[in-house]
């Protein structure tokens, strides 16, 4: 096998990608392809973003945009938390670029010359109450096979049946929660049913296949394959290549898995390469990898589209479809918004452990479920004590004794049980890998490290130090001999952490541009090593939740910096302004209670932070549509300043937050703190949520123990006037 391609599905550009999704479909194939590469074999790698899929439609009227919009905006979105997360596509493109649209109308005009697309009625849901056919996926009701509520009209996300809208239980338009009826309507159809013995004969040599894959797919054909419909009643999508009926568009679990081989096409256009290599050599191997309810569209739709359009393109070798990865036991659900999402989770960890933690529970045969306390217990147990423990304690004893790889001298028995272990492990890894068993390799991987583990504790080298240094340096050589084996056969898992480990090992370039059989090639003797850090760090959950609820507090308050232009005596108060502040794109009225500490004089022209979302309140017969913020101890008042332009907001604010009353806003703990031996001091001492902590008095949110110092255009809020840590900002 001198190529492999290698096909991920596409996500929905309707929201982030979630980490059941990363888990299920896109981390898999990132290790996958890194392993390939180490073997010397061709990868071409394809995935992007599916824009035309009815979940783009929901969540552009939701959000009240273009469904172009929502298409572009997640893209973006998505295409960065890949990347961040170390996922290296040949190509991550999107369904609505032209070499797609042209690939997809071309097969589409194909298969209907040559008789495999029909034109023929079928009852399509229409609404009443909203005057306008229904979508699949804007259908919703229960499912007829696990009884499952809420679910849309293609599949039911809990048990994976494929559906038709007039197949649910109770049909419901998803706007206005009306019965849609039936109406008679012209589509187009795949005649699936034409393939049903070529794809018998494509399955009996598929014995590789993960059980639930082959069982999923043999079920299928054993029920009969019926033909269905690929075009829509709708405007947003590819429109159908046929005279008369372009304002129908291609489905989109029709068009979607084209996008692996327009995909390749625009590779080949954009860089000169040849796609036709990974397509129509033989020897080429397609993996296609996904989640259970996308098999279907892998092992029976798309090869008989291949079939029908041209023999001569290569069929998936295999399918290696994951099962669900659930959050608490629940189906993680972009639509119903019960997501981690991969941004938000890359925010807060390290890249390697996000990446350890999802593998270590891989749905490979069966559901899994994700769970903080797991997350906690395997980083911290297993990733940290474990893994990085044995790297760092090999790494800095030998560089704080040595500096360098030491010396090989006679092994006796307890050296080639060391060495044959780590050779076991390394070929271990390397098979799970081939037959994409990703959680064995890793399994295998920690084994590696636990027998490391084991040798240095027997060998206690820190005694042999002082004793035989000959023995030491042929203890340390093995010790660090398995470290660049872990290098190595980590990596695909691993990228960054085992990259780093590499280059304490003092080799040179990086561990990804070698062979995987350098994994037993020992490292030089006599070479330097680098004086090596910690690759991993343990976590608490706990305290991460913390930070997490004063960060959305904060989401929900609508902080921008303004100027003060006019200040007037109100007319019907002896203690109160009238101010004009300069908000940037708008000017505001307030009214303050400011005038027995400040004169007109002193106000103009300050740049205060003003509570843009807080509800207007008529005072003493005139509006005021904010608040500006203020610290108050017992004697004086003192006006809290923003180094800022006019309608700068204020770091973690949101602009445009729905309004909050008065009320609500007292209920917000903001007060002056400062910063004593790297703590947030005020009424208490609290943690920080941000570093590094300013070297003067500021103002923070406080919730929970936890303390957010407020800032804008980078800089810490300050106060006007000197003023006690600890008072309270009104």
């Amino acid at each position: 096998m001198k190529r492999v391609l290698i096909g991920v599905a596409w996500p929905y550009a309707n929201g982030p990608i979630h980490i059941g999704q990363v888990g299920g479909c896109y981390l898999p194939p990132d290790i996958f392809r890194r392993y390939n590469l180490m073997k010397g074999r061709e990868v071409l790698m394809v995935s992007g973003s599916d824009q035309h899929g009815t979940p783009i439609t929901v969540q552009a009227e939701k959000e009240g945009v273009s469904p172009r919009e929502v298409a572009e905006k997640y893209h973006k979105i998505n295409s960065k938390a890949l990347e961040d997360l170390g996922v290296d596509f040949t190509l991550f493109t999107y369904t609505m670029n032209e070499t797609h649209k042209k690939v997809s109308q071309n097969i589409f005009s194909t298969l209907y010359q040559k008789d495999f697309v029909y034109l023929d009625t079928m009852e399509t849901f229409f609404c009443p109450s909203c005057d306008r056919y229904l979508p699949d996926r804007y259908v919703t009701g229960d499912c007829p096979r696990c009884d499952a509520s809420e679910i849309k009209g293609d599949q039911c996300d809990e048990c994976g049946l494929l559906l038709d809208p007039d197949d649910l239980i109770q049909p419901r338009c998803m706007f206005c929660g009306g019965k849609p009826s039936l109406k008679e309507s012209e589509h187009f159809f795949l005649k699936l049913s034409a393939f049903q013995e070529k794809l018998e004969g494509y399955i009996k040599d598929k014995d590789h296949w993960k059980s639930h894959v082959l069982n999923f797919t043999r079920s299928w054909l054993q029920e009969g394959l019926r033909d269905r419909p690929i075009s829509r009643d709708m405007e947003w999508g590819i429109p159908v290549p046929v005279e008369g009926y372009e304002d129908k568009r291609i489905y989109v679990w029709f068009e979607a898995v084209i996008g692996y081989l327009s995909t390749s096409v625009k590779w080949a256009e954009e860089t000169g390469g040849d796609w036709e290599e990974f397509w129509k050599d033989p020897e080429a191997r397609h993996y296609y990898f996904l989640a259970k309810d996308n098999i279907p569209f892998h092992t029976i739709i798309w090869p008989a589209m291949l079939m029908g359009y041209d023999e001569e393109l290569n069929i998936p070798y295999d399918v290696p479809g994951n099962q669900y990865m659930r959050f608490e036991g629940r189906q993680f659900s972009t639509s119903r918004g019960l997501i981690v999402s991969l941004p938000d989770i890359l925010e807060k960890f390290d890249t390697d452990a996000i990446r350890y933690y999802i593998t270590s529970i891989m749905p490979e045969l069966r559901d899994s479920n994700f769970s903080w306390a797991d997350f906690e217990e395997k980083n911290n147990t297993e990733l940290v004590g474990n893994l990085g423990n044995f790297i760092h304690r090999v790494l800095s004893f030998t560089y704080s004794r040595y500096g360098k790889v030491t010396y090989k001298g006679e092994y006796d028995q307890r050296d080639t049980q060391a060495k044959e272990i780590m050779e076991d492990r390394v070929n271990k890894v390397g098979d799970s890998i081939e037959k994409c068993r990703f959680k064995d390799g890793m399994r295998a991987l920690l084994e590696l490290s636990r027998e490391g583990n084991r040798y240095f504790n027997e060998r206690a080298p820190w005694s042999e130090y002082k004793e035989d240094n000959e023995r030491c340096e042929t203890t340390l050589n093995v010790a660090l001999h398995m470290l660049k084996a872990i290098s190595v056969i980590g990596s695909p898992y691993l990228p960054f952490s085992m990259d780093t480990l590499w280059d304490y090992l003092g080799m040179e370039g990086s561990v990804h541009d070698v062979s995987w059989e350098e994994a037993l090639v020992p490292p030089p003797e006599g070479q330097k090593l680098k004086e090596p850090k910690p690759l991993y760090k343990n976590i608490d959950i706990e305290e991460m939740f913390k930070e997490e609820q004063v960060m959305e507090k904060l989401k929900r308050l609508d902080l921008r910096s303004g100027r003060i232009q006019e200040v007037e005596e109100h007319p019907n108060a002896d203690r109160l302004y009238v101010m004009r502040v300069d908000l940037g794109e708008e000017e505001r009225t307030l009214v303050a209670g400011l005038k027995t500490d400040y004169s007109k004089e002193e106000l103009k022209g300050k740049n205060v932070v003003v509570v843009a979302n807080l509800e207007p309140a008529k005072l003493r017969g005139i509006t005021s549509e904010a608040m500006v913020l203020a610290a108050e101890d017992d004697d004086k008042i003192s006006l809290v300043i923003a180094e800022a332009e006019p309608g700068e907001q204020v770091e973690g604010t949101s602009k445009g937050r729905s309004q909050i009353s008065f009320k609500e806003f007292q209920e917000y703990d903001l007060q002056v703190v400062m910063n004593e031996e790297d703590k947030l001091v005020g009424k208490d001492t609290f943690d920080a949520v941000d570093e590094p902590l300013p070297d003067r008095k500021t103002v923070a949110l406080v919730e929970g123990g936890k303390a957010k110092v407020l800032r804008s255009a980078g800089h810490p809020l300050t106060l006007h006037r000197e003023i006690s840590k600890g008072s309270e900002i009104k």
